[in-house]
């Protein structure tokens, strides 16, 4: 198959350029907004044509939920109209969406058929782009991810250790629970979706084994990254939510059941902890 990546340049494109030596079965081209502006429908199409495409696998995406709030309209455009000009193209299409589709406010896992309620602009507009391509691409595959990070990018783990070397202290919250991701561990499984005998529409949830609060990841982070270079002294300081000033409401619950992901596609999903030492090797 030829499989168009949009979003390349970002923390889950990157990883699927990196990783692309490991998976030969298909022929990639990659694209960012440089070559390709996904908003614009008639260019989508012409190049899903010249290119020859037969999947196309959508990396990206407007993730700014403090600027999806201010601005709804330039993250629907991204997020929503266009994923459907994507869809459009009749082609397959494996998509990544977000646990921001969820209200945050239980305390069980969340399945694939738990009902969305999104509570922020960010959140709205994946939810909308998710109910577009389904409308034009019954067959689409949806991996919905939480917590994603890499060594590239903006992202919670590159800020800490920013900050952990830079401060004597970080106040960080402890009520909002969730499954951090590495964005190669996403990948990864993306390259299994494509690599699978068959295709198996439908959507999955994909985060990394485990759960933690982000003063439980900053703790980890910071005790791995001083395993390899001794300069990371910030003391991690416990939160509540209602102690930091958010413009944007965070869930305060974004676990994902993985199972029908595992069973799916047999792939196995590493603690998040494991993965963490992964990408560290890459930053430090």
């Amino acid at each position: 198959m030829r499989v168009l990546v949009t979003g390349c340049k970002g923390q889950l494109g990157t990883e699927m350029r990196r990783l692309s030596v490991e998976h030969t079965k298909h022929s990639y081209v990659y694209v960012d907004i440089d070559e390709l502006d996904l908003t614009d429908g008639e260019a989508v199409k012409r190049l899903v044509e010249k290119e020859k495409t037969d999947v196309i696998v959508n990396c990206a995406a407007y993730t700014n939920v403090d600027g999806a709030e201010e601005n709804e309209a330039a993250a629907l455009r991204v997020n929503a109209d266009a994923v459907e000009n994507l869809a459009r193209t009749g082609r397959k299409i494996i998509h990544i969406s977000t646990d921001y589709i969820f209200s945050g406010e239980g305390w069980l896992p969340y399945r694939e058929t738990d009902a969305a309620a999104p509570r922020t602009a960010y959140g709205r507009t994946k939810w909308e782009g998710e109910k577009r391509l389904k409308e034009w691409s019954r067959d689409a595959i949806v991996f919905r991810t939480a917590w994603l990070y890499s060594p590239w990018g903006k992202n919670f783990v590159k800020t800490m250790l920013k900050y952990g070397a830079e401060k004597d202290e970080l106040r960080v919250v402890y009520d909002q629970i969730g499954s951090p991701t590495y964005a190669g561990d996403l990948a990864r499984v993306i390259y299994a979706a494509l690599d699978a005998d068959e295709w198996h529409g439908g959507t999955y949830h994909v985060t990394d084994e485990g759960v933690c609060s982000w003063y439980d990841f900053t703790v980890e982070i910071l005790r791995q990254a001083n395993e390899r270079e001794n300069k990371y002294k910030a003391r991690v300081i416990p939160i509540r939510s209602d102690e930091y000033v958010y413009k944007t409401p965070r869930p305060h619950y974004s676990v994902l059941d993985k199972q029908k992901v595992k069973d799916t596609f047999g792939v196995s999903i590493p603690h998040w902890t494991e993965s963490l030492k992964e990408c560290l090797e890459q930053m430090i």
